[in-house]
């Protein structure tokens, strides 16, 4: 597995980088090739290059992941692959290459691998726009989902995810002089600063609602009534009436100054991923690992997509470790065979299901 670990993550895969993913994609199917046997399908789209593997028979469990990083070409330079103390480090070891390495190497100790798909995706890390459709249309045809994210903290499994997306607020006014006619001009950065204000407003923490504004930019020159300004907000649901209030409080902002106008965009693209899901799944997992625990996380990933249409869902069966998105990520490596396991086991046991 550490071997596997290593060949992926010193080929880089940052996300919207259409030749760094077509190479990464490559990799990921030689690994399952070598493995499982088979032969994996490479779909190219505009997100870059997912990967595809069906071992044949009735569809029965997806194994779902995604082999994009966040990290751009050349952060391996920096912060090469290395295993020591205990973990493996390196880009994109725990979010989520790790995982996808026990996954395959949890098939491959199954004699019998019939109904299993493989589907590792290469837009998950910015949204899934390419590989929605076929990402639920595996997912329905399969009938269960365990998605190898990483684990939550101390290896728990994910049960629950907040649904997630991004709004940006864009802002006209118009220039002017800010010494000689301050007047004559529109403040896109005071319409700006109102907006940010109302749009804080819009979170209910009680509820598990967040919305943060978390990038912001306008003007151009110190003596410049700004004309142009931008808000980026990041926003967390945990339930389906959540999303449709805040979508429907973004679509009604209105301006504070006179002559600003506004354009809003984005949605919340990933619903929340509701406990409900997994409990089956869940419940197989606590029976092949008793005292494993579950947690709701506030981040998204493609379980949530599979969730909303309908099919059961577990989450955070990848790597033990943490860091993700970060310089000091990592693996555990002593739990890696046992994750393995638990996915060779999770499997056997939904083959059983399906065929009772």
């Amino acid at each position: 597995m550490l071997e596997d670990l290593r060949t992926l993550v010193e080929i880089e895969s940052p996300s919207r980088d259409l030749d760094a993913l077509a190479a990464s994609a490559e990799a990921v199917a030689t690994v399952i090739e070598n493995r499982l046997g088979g032969q994996a399908v490479l779909n190219v789209n505009e997100g870059g290059t997912h990967v595809h593997w069906v071992a044949g028979g009735e569809p029965r469990v997806l194994i779902l992941g995604h082999h994009d990083t966040v990290f751009p070409l050349g952060t391996l330079a920096r912060r090469p692959f290395a295993v020591a103390d205990g973990r493996a480090t390196g880009p994109g070891v725990f979010d989520m290459l790790g995982g996808l390495v026990q996954a395959i190497h949890g098939l491959a100790a199954l004699d019998d691998r019939s109904g299993v798909e493989i589907l590792m995706t290469a837009d998950e890390e910015v949204g899934s726009v390419s590989s929605r459709t076929l990402i639920e249309e595996r997912a329905r045809a399969c009938g269960a989902v365990l998605v190898f994210e990483g684990a939550a903290d101390g290896g728990a499994l994910k049960t629950a995810r907040k649904g997630c997306g991004a709004f940006q607020v864009s802002i006209a006014g118009r220039a002017s002089h800010a010494g000689l006619e301050p007047e004559a001009g529109v403040n896109a950065l005071i319409e700006a600063a109102h907006q940010v204000l109302d749009i804080a407003a819009l979170s209910r923490p009680e509820l598990g609602t967040t919305v943060t504004p978390t990038v912001a930019s306008a003007g151009t020159l110190e003596n410049v009534v700004p004309a142009e300004a931008t808000v980026v907000v990041d926003v967390r649901v945990e339930s389906a009436e959540e999303k449709e209030r805040v979508e429907a409080a973004f679509a009604a902002l209105t301006p504070h100054v006179d002559g600003a106008r506004i354009t809003v965009e984005g949605s919340i693209a990933r619903p929340p991923m509701p406990e409900s899901a997994a409990v089956e799944l869940f419940a197989l997992a606590q029976q092949l690992m008793p005292g494993i625990e579950a947690k709701a996380v506030g981040g998204g990933s493609d379980g949530n997509l599979t969730a909303a249409v309908g099919v059961p869902t577990l989450d955070g069966l990848g790597a033990v470790g943490g860091g993700a998105h970060a310089d000091h990520e990592y693996v555990v490596i002593d739990a890696m065979a046992e994750r393995a396991h638990l996915a060779a086991g999770l499997v056997k046991a939904i083959q059983h299901a399906s065929r009772a």
